[in-house]
């Protein structure tokens, strides 16, 4: 890998994972600073946060989350340690393949962040109905942003055409195709 952006990510500690007992947070320390790379990752699909003035961002992965920062990883639900070493060096990699094309892309500038439950919520057909499994749609809701349900799961969104626009709505904060 001569002339890479990054040589590695060195794991520097790990942490319990409070999401999920027995799994543990990866903390990771890059080899030079992701500063450069950061705006170009941010225009990646799984990017949920993204703050152009803290050169932060978090992306989704299944399960849990990576946060990158200039100086500093943390990969969330990671297994063990040798997990989180894996996903280190995939991390490595992707970054380096992100900074290889950044020709082809527009750096991010603007802050990105994840629809909040509350503004799921307010375009669900709030019936409480049951049928997606959880008690409200307000939990429905959580589920959403948590990745732990998905819009089709809504019976009410999938039946009412009187529902189309809200349903639009919600692929569209939820960054769905239709």
């Amino acid at each position: 890998m001569n002339g890479a952006f990054l040589k590695s990510i060195a794991l520097e500690r790990t942490l319990p994972c409070l999401a999920e007992p027995g799994k543990i947070i990866v903390v990771g320390s890059p080899s030079r600073s992701l500063a450069d790379v950061i705006p170009f990752l941010a225009t990646l699909p799984n990017v949920i946060v993204y703050n152009p003035h803290t050169l932060s961002l978090t992306l989704r992965r299944h399960p849990g989350l990576i946060a990158v920062e200039p100086e500093r990883v943390s990969i969330t639900q990671v297994a063990d340690g040798s997990e989180g070493m894996e996903l280190l060096a995939s991390l490595t990699q992707a970054i380096n393949a992100t900074w290889e094309h950044r020709a082809e892309l527009v750096a991010a500038t603007g802050q990105r962040r994840a629809p909040r439950p509350l503004d799921i919520w307010a375009l669900l057909p709030q019936t409480n109905c049951r049928e997606c499994g959880e008690a409200t749609c307000m939990a429905f809701a959580f589920g959403l942003v948590q990745d732990r349900h998905e819009l089709v799961e809504c019976a009410v969104l999938a039946n009412a055409d009187a529902m189309y626009d809200r349903k639009l709505a919600l692929q569209a904060l939820l960054g769905l195709s239709p």
